[in-house]
């Protein structure tokens, strides 16, 4: 018999211990550098290439310390601010201009004289030899060739050029990356985060980064598995690559417009990234739009229709796309993905680096036009193959099924048989025959580069394709939901009063935190220039709103729908996963897709729905335009049906997300919204340009801002507006719980305060400071303290001081510090843990009516001992009995204010028991009362009113942090 080789494989993996949270990492393999300092350098694996023993591409520094290029620091200042980014006079950017400029003690106002811009921007641009200041990685601009069919065989294609395609080399950029000082936050070495239950023991695998996700360990694998290099023994680390792509408006008017390709490295943590102040963005490419000059060529051709017209530019748009991307993945590039570039590492370590592209973030047309696809075809998806006639089946088994049997997989065989038709044999690009050697699938006859090109080396062109919250959901599904529930309202009788009574109470919708929920000013129905955040704040607040105007046997439903959409979203965009949220997140998918189907069949079908007046009017405006350009007779003005459809690519998408999550980490590492913070550069530079050849000097303001960047970082300068470093602690410290202003401003003499307010039940307290110095428990106000006992707190002259906010911290559940401010006039409302043994709800809530602090003297002895104390004054609400709430029954918490005639209606709090703020939405369905106060004016009513809201619903869902404290799965809780 043969005998068989076995291969075995021997890694030093590597456990670190379990921190104070009960985190740690597993590395597959022992790693030689890890940036947060958390392991011990001598657990780190041992690696020391020299330099020289390799080929290393290190060019020297172009640039120097401060105040090169120009003549001295004065007017080095004043150029950095300048292209220190906002166009706007903003408070903040004049705040940098005293702080770094003006105040510099190197500044002179005697360096500005005869002070000219326009010459200093030339000095930025040349070095003092008059040359140009230029880097490996400095932008190249070229010309891109599409060929044109033209539906003759004797003449072949067309060749059409399109000017002003700007890039910067890829391979450039990651080596200019890792010679940066940012490179010094660089993960190398890929983990898993494993999370132990302090409480239970239970043992779970957390997701959150890229470079601790599956994709990343997988991708580390392989390349451990490459051939070596003759001669190389190099370690083996990945430059993980994110590209973002998405056209934007550089202005408020007009039609300027740029097409950005932004690239991010995945092994800088997340929190770093998505700051548009972290110079974690790499500009590399302004990709051209396809410009309608071309429209005189294709109407010059024999033989073709309007529609061919259409169809044949569509073709030469994708054609113009991956065109572009063919010129980015160079062979350089190629090369770097086979065998990887030998570069010099932040801890002075020579690696072999490899790049790899894990994700690509865009909008959907943006994902067909990188797939290849039809837009919105009938195999719209742009990761698996499941027919748009099955949408319908949202989340029930067959529908997850297709999704992983049914994965795209590239038909370049079809695909190059199809452009063979086209270009050789005279066909027309969406001709029967091109569209039945396609196949199924929704192809369409372009070569997708990615596919081409690193297919071969086993890259999945399609799961790059990350899914995108921000315009999937926030802008995609929840906004079609929200449209169709305005529908449904306006299909009711007396339909318009039921839109002014939403309207109304979004506008009664009380703010939260520093702009996390924000003021509804307007009609909220009209939905006027709503962004993202708008919609999710919307999301967040639309159950109580939507509460009881729907009838009876539709209302449940609907409240059901609301609470099962919010609960998705909320899980769908934590920053931290773990085996059991993701879990969660997966069964929350069946039970909203069960709910959204039962909404469209019950409810949908019960009524009539027409267009929206907003969605009439934008109709009638397009049909308007397209019949002045073509000549064809105007559409009817009638308004029309309109359905709720779940067959669409973004209720598709929805049930991705686990999957994504698993293999690239969570959705906040790869959102658009990312992108859409990068922008603010381009429309910050847009302004400087004259408006001619606007991405040559967007690249240019680019280059010159790069410069300046890494002057800086030689000279060791860093202005206020600078982001600390990516892997610096968070600012507020662990031990800081609360924050109260120690000024007395605003003394309180307390006798004269109770004659002022005599008989206002709100100054019903008793007891509380004896309680506080004698340490006794508050929670159980049953001890009884005696005259003697009261005598012995002395207050200097029966004053306390009052202040207007109170800074309260707290740890989240994905590890970071944050604060909620709370203020007695506005976001007075908090929430602490309940004081009762076995309690069916875990906090308590209360009203802050008043912030004090004060001097205290006890005499309990010979010496009185003097003691400072902080107290907030305030207002208990309690459950409502009888009202079922929780995941279980899909309903908000509900409370209201104790009623006066119990003696713990009013009372104060210690600070240091508050978790956080709470963010408590009125019940307008019950309306206001004086069931729990009087009727009449009361320091407990504030902002004038009378009465009070009847009961008020828990806003669990304002944030994330919030949503993850009424679970019980919290890391950091």
């Amino acid at each position: 018999s043969r005998i068989r080789r076995v291969l075995l494989t021997l890694r030093d993996t590597l456990k670190t211990t379990l921190n104070s949270i009960g985190l740690c990492r597993l590395y597959p393999r022992r790693p030689s550098f890890e940036p947060d300092r958390l392991i011990q350098s001598s657990l780190l694996a041992k690696t020391s290439p020299t330099a020289t023993t390799y080929n290393i591409q290190e060019a020297p520094p172009k640039v120097f310390a401060p105040p090169y290029p120009f003549p001295n620091m004065s007017v080095y200042r004043l150029m950095s601010w300048m292209h220190s980014g906002g166009n706007l006079l903003s408070e903040t950017k004049v705040s940098h201009l005293v702080k770094d400029v003006i105040l510099a003690d190197d500044f002179d106002c005697k360096d500005l004289e005869n002070f000219s811009v326009r010459r200093n921007l030339h000095k930025l641009d040349m070095d003092g030899s008059g040359k140009g200041v230029t880097f490996p990685d400095d932008w190249v601009q070229t010309g891109v060739t599409i060929k044109i069919p033209t539906k003759a065989k004797e003449d072949g294609p067309q060749s059409y050029t399109i000017q002003g395609f700007h890039y910067r080399p890829l391979v450039e950029v990651i080596r200019a990356a890792f010679a940066d000082v940012q490179a010094g936050a660089y993960h190398l070495f890929p983990f898993k985060r494993l999370w132990k239950d302090p409480l239970d023991g239970r043992e779970e695998r957390i997701y959150d980064e890229l470079y601790s996700s599956d994709a990343w360990l997988e991708a580390q694998d392989d390349i451990q598995r490459l051939p070596k290099e003759p001669g190389c023994s190099l370690e083996r680390v990945i430059a993980g690559l994110m590209f973002f792509s998405d056209a934007t408006h550089l202005a408020n008017f007009g039609t300027a417009k740029a097409w950005p390709l932004y690239m991010y490295f995945g092994n800088l943590t997340k929190y770093a990234r998505s700051s548009p102040k972290s110079g974690a963005c790499h500009l590399v490419g302004f990709l051209p739009s396809l410009p309608d000059s071309v429209k005189d060529i294709l109407s010059s051709l024999s033989r073709i229709s309007k529609t061919g017209i259409a169809s044949l530019q569509t073709h030469c748009r994708r054609e113009l796309f991956h065109s572009c991307w063919d010129i980015l993945l160079d062979e350089d590039f190629l090369s770097a993905y086979s065998h990887g570039i030998v570069l010099r590492c932040a801890d002075g370590v020579v690696r072999r680096v490899f790049p790899r592209i894990f994700t690509y973030s865009a909008d959907y047309p943006e994902k067909a036009l990188i797939a290849t696809i039809k837009d919105m075809g009938l195999c719209p998806c742009p990761r698996c193959l499941t027919p748009k006639s099955l949408f319908n089946f949202l989340g029930l088994s067959r529908d997850m099924r297709s999704r992983v049997v049914n994965l795209r997989e590239y038909v370049m065989t079809r695909i190059v048989k199809a452009r063979d038709f086209i270009y050789k044999n005279g066909n027309t690009v969406d001709g029967v025959k091109i569209q039945h050697t396609l196949g199924e699938g929704s192809w369409v006859p372009t070569l997708n580069q990615f596919a081409q090109k690193l297919g071969p080396l086993g890259f999945d062109s399609f799961r790059m394709l990350v899914v995108d919250f921000m315009h999937e959901c926030e802008l995609g599904t929840w906004k079609a939901l929200f449209t169709h529930l305005l529908r449904l309202l306006h299909a009711l009788p007396r339909g318009s009063e039921l839109i002014a009574a939403l309207d109304s109470r979004f506008r009664q919708v009380p703010t939260f935190g520093n702009g996390v929920i924000r003021k509804f000013s307007d009609n909220t129905s009209e939905m006027k220039k709503l962004a993202a955040r708008d919609f999710e704040n919307i999301l967040q607040c639309a159950i109580p709103v939507f509460e009881e105007l729907f009838p009876a046997e539709h209302d449940a439903l609907v409240q059901s729908l609301l609470y099962r959409f919010a609960e998705w979203h909320a899980l769908a965009k934590l920053r931290m996963h773990s085996d059991s949220t993701i879990h969660f997140l997966e069964e929350s998918f069946k039970k909203l897709s069960r709910t959204l189907r039962k909404f469209r069949d019950d409810t949908c079908a019960a009524f009539v729905t027409l267009e929206l007046p907003k969605e009439r009017a934008a109709r009638q405006r397009k049909a308007a335009q397209n019949s002045t350009m073509d000549g064809a007779i105007p559409e009817s003005n009638g308004p029309r049906t309109k359905r709720f459809n779940l067959a669409t690519y973004k209720f598709h998408a929805m049930g991705d997300y686990v999957r994504t999550i698993r293999l690239f980490g969570t959705t906040d590492s790869f959102t658009t919204q990312i992108g859409e913070l990068a922008h603010r550069a381009l429309k910050a530079f847009y302004p400087l340009t004259n408006k001619v050849d606007t991405p040559a000097q967007l690249a240019k303001h680019e280059h010159r801002r790069r410069i300046l960047r890494r002057v800086a970082e030689v000279g060791g300068t860093q202005s206020s507006s600078s982001q600390p470093p990516a892997n610096a602690p968070p600012s507020a410290s662990h031990e800081t719980h609360h924050h109260i202003a120690t000024t007395r401003n605003n003394p309180v003499d307390i006798f004269a305060m109770l004659r002022e307010n005599d008989g206002d039940p709100a100054l019903k307290v008793e007891d509380y400071i004896i309680y506080r110095l004698q340490e006794l428990d508050v929670s159980c106000c049953d001890h009884t303290f005696t005259d003697e006992e009261r005598n012995r707190v002395i207050i200097p002259n029966n004053t306390i001081y009052s202040v207007q906010t109170m800074q309260i911290h707290y740890t989240t559940y994905d590890l970071r510090r944050e604060y909620d401010t709370i203020n007695s006039r506005t976001h007075g409302d908090v929430m602490v843990l309940s004081g009762e043994t076995s309690p069916s709800h875990p906090y308590w809530y209360a009203r802050v009516l008043g912030i004090y602090h004060m001097e205290v003297w006890l005499s309990s002895g010979a010496q009185p001992v003097k003691r400072y104390l902080e107290v907030l004054w305030v207002r208990w609400l309690a459950a409502i009995q009888g009202h079922r709430c929780g995941i279980k029954h899909a309903r908000l918490p509900k409370i209201g204010f104790v009623e006066e005639s119990d003696r713990d209606a009013f009372g104060f709090l210690d600070p240091g028991q508050v978790i956080r703020g709470a963010h408590l939405i009125p019940a307008f369905a019950t309306g206001r009362g004086v069931s729990s106060l009087r009727y009449g004016k009361s320091l407990a009513h504030p902002g004038g009113h009378l009465d009070d809201w009847e009961g008020y619903y828990i806003g669990i869902f304002v944030d994330r942090d919030m949503f993850m404290r009424y679970t019980d799965l919290g890391v950091g809780h």
